[in-house]
């Protein structure tokens, strides 16, 4: 037995304060590491102890050396960065410290896709076909999965249905697991397109003792990544869990393993059949699931196992109860086909009711940059039935206070309320089959009403703050003034909408309010009910909305952009700001400034960069002629590659950019001149 009181956990951002709360429930000192560009983040303030890291979370030498440095007894490390790396939990070990993880071996056999192919089938469980032979490719059948040996998280995969295709597939699927992994190798797997991802948590001692937790459903995901996880599937019934979770067991017996883990299959949803798909030898980002149905937390089971206990119950003695769902809350622009967002959290803000489960690496003022992965939080629902955990996870996200980046909550929302979903038909082409939305559609009713509420929170906010005769009623005049009027414009998916609001108060307390948005224009009384710096209670038309409200201060700046600008003014520039969540949506108006320069022009045909990152390729060359889908210029991003394609027929006018390129979100890449077509 090795007892363990102090814990350095060599990760960061939300599974860094997971681990942190049970290892302080069960006494433990906690250490966290951290990089230059997570120093201001809330994991580092909530550790005991915090160690640089100059090098970053990959120098496994560094991690090992402050873990000696800060008296820790054992090492956590959570899951990506270094949690697969068999030589850090050797090194770990090395030092006379406790790996919170399986042995070395065993991560080191689950950790090359291949080698755990092979233990898999060696252990009775059943295969798809593949090779590590491109030329084979016939022999394993299209469509086809160009995957990494190592590493996971969707990098390094590439679907390929036409054969013409498979070459470039394989370059840059080997391109990214190079950058991501530190290993090139890639192999061809046959691709089901009728699926569901099937994982079955594994739990295991180092007294030979191991159990299953029953599957989670991870079956909806973009680029191969998930972003909603539920235990139990609605596609798996008692026959069919006994014979997954056996399968599962007698894989981790065959390889000795301890600690948690699991075993990733694919279910064939027309014939239900189950192949193996790999094992991750770490905590999964969705292991919260397992945790709300059966009531084990899998933290506190790692850290016994780590310090040598028995498990000390057997597979009957695990309990199932209700269904839970998970959602990834990421910053990413989904109607942008899920690219990554930058950006500060100028809001973030759960809503106390419905109460869910909020894993979360942020808080209002973090920075999301392009060094890790987007993700700002999963959120966990667990109820007795599928539709109250669904119903439930859907209202939280709606009533989360969240400004500043964009994120994909509302295409969230879309999924967990859409009749595909609830009917249980999540199989791996959810979203093209489905098709959630991808962002809010506000109407101009929506437009004003979110207007007047800015409006009416601006003027109460300047009557609050005046030096004298503060105690006047708003708007109070001796004598009969013109309407104050407000110029604002309010955020949407198909860009910024103008709204011009004026409004006058009246002597019952209420205000005579216009709002005119596009040639349409609304009046009816205003009464606030309610005002305070985070708070906004206002009927106006009849409906009454109770707004959390944050306000972002500066200078609205002129636009060179026309599609970003309303009265010539940039509403995603720094500016007066406000941010405000209402019924079901959070909502940001800019404040734009009664006077200004007029807006510069902008010349059209100009393809600039979705986001920040840096350019691998460029394919065309200044006066080719391209057809509608040709990639033009490829580029990186968080760890990922993004194709720039044509939209149409068109000649390529000039290529502003070249391959090892560091450019901006919104950098011009080339001019495009497109093709006249027949009809003009």
């Amino acid at each position: 037995m090795s007892a363990i009181g102090t814990l350095l956990v060599a990760n960061r951002g939300e599974i860094a304060r997971r681990v942190f709360r049970t290892a302080r429930a069960m006494g433990m000192r906690c250490v966290a590491v951290f990089s230059d560009a997570d120093a201001g983040a809330p994991f580092v303030a909530e550790a005991d102890v915090a160690v640089r890291l100059p090098g970053g979370y990959l120098d496994a030498e560094a991690v090992v050396a402050a873990a000696r440095a800060a008296g820790a007894d054992a090492v956590h490390p959570g899951y990506g960065f270094l949690a697969e790396n068999a030589g850090f939990a050797r090194a770990v070990t090395g030092a006379d410290l406790v790996w919170v993880g399986p042995a070395p071996d065993a991560i080191e056999t689950m950790g090359d896709k291949l080698a755990a192919k092979a233990a898999a089938a060696a252990a009775g469980v059943p295969t798809l076909p593949s090779s590590e032979d491109p030329a084979d490719s016939g022999e394993v059948g299209f469509p086809l999965m160009v995957k990494a040996a190592a590493g996971g998280g969707g990098k390094g995969m590439r679907l390929v249905s036409d054969p013409a295709d498979l070459e470039a597939a394989v370059a840059a699927a080997k391109r990214e697991a190079l950058g991501g992994f530190g290993d090139d190798t890639v192999f061809l797997e046959r691709y089901l397109r009728r699926c569901r991802h099937i994982e079955v948590q594994i739990l295991g001692d180092t007294h030979g003792n191991v159990v299953h937790l029953g599957e989670r459903e991870c079956s909806i995901q973009r680029r191969h990544q998930k972003i909603i996880e539920e235990s139990p599937s609605t596609a798996v019934d008692d026959e069919l869990r006994a014979a997954m979770g056996e399968a599962a067991v007698v894989l981790a017996r065959s390889i000795g393993y301890s600690s948690s883990g699991t075993v990733e299959l694919l279910l064939d949803d027309d014939t239900g059949e189950f192949f193996f798909l790999e094992v991750n030898t770490r905590l999964q980002v969705e292991h919260p699931v397992t945790e709300e149905v059966t009531g084990i937390d899998l933290v506190r089971e790692q850290l016994r196992v780590a310090a040598g206990e028995p498990l000390g119950y057997t597979q009957s003695d695990v309990p199932f109860a209700g269904h839970a769902v998970e959602a990834r809350l990421y910053a990413e622009d989904a109607a942008a086909g899920f690219l990554p967002a930058v950006g500060t959290l100028a809001a973030f803000a759960p809503a106390s009711e419905p109460p869910v489960r909020w894993d979360s690496g942020v808080e209002a003022g973090s920075t999301v940059g392009l060094d890790f992965d987007p993700m700002l939080a999963k959120v966990i629902a667990h109820a007795p039935t599928r539709a109250e955990a669904a119903g439930r996870l859907a209202l939280a996200l709606e009533r989360l206070h969240i400004g500043g980046v964009t994120t994909n909550r509302h295409f969230l929302v879309s999924a967990l309320r859409s009749e595909a979903f609830l009917a249980g038909d999540t199989t791996t082409d959810f979203i093209e089959q489905a098709d959630p939305s991808r962002a809010a559609a506000l109407p101009d009713t929506g437009c004003q009403q979110a207007a007047v509420a800015a409006a009416m929170w601006l003027q109460a906010a300047e009557r609050s703050e005046a030096p004298t005769l503060g105690w006047m009623p708003s708007g109070w005049r001796h004598g009969r003034l013109p309407p104050e009027r407000a110029e604002l414009a309010v955020a949407t998916a198909a860009g910024p909408v103008g709204v011009i609001v004026s409004y006058r108060p009246q002597r019952d307390g209420t205000f005579a309010v216009r709002a005119e948005c596009g040639d349409g224009a609304t009046e009816a009384p205003a009464r606030i009910a309610a005002w305070s710096p985070e708070l906004l209670d206002i009927e106006w038309d009849g409906r009454r909305v109770r707004y959390a409200v944050t306000a972002e201060g500066g200078q609205a700046h002129p636009s060179a952009h026309a599609a970003d600008s309303v009265f010539g003014y940039a509403v995603t520039a720094e500016g007066d700001r406000l941010h405000l969540t209402g019924d079901s949506e959070t909502v940001t108006v800019a404040v734009l400034p009664r006077f200004g320069a007029p807006e510069s022009g902008q010349a059209t045909g100009g393809f600039a960069a979705p986001m920040p990152g840096v350019i691998v390729e460029v394919r065309v060359e200044p006066g080719e002629q391209v057809a509608a889908g040709r990639t033009l210029v490829v580029m990186e991003g968080m760890k990922m590659e993004h194709h720039v394609s044509a939209p149409c027929d068109g000649t390529v006018a000039e290529v502003l950019v070249a391959p090892g390129d560091q450019i901006d979100n919104g950098t011009p890449l080339l001019v495009f001149e497109a093709a006249e077509t027949p009809d003009g």
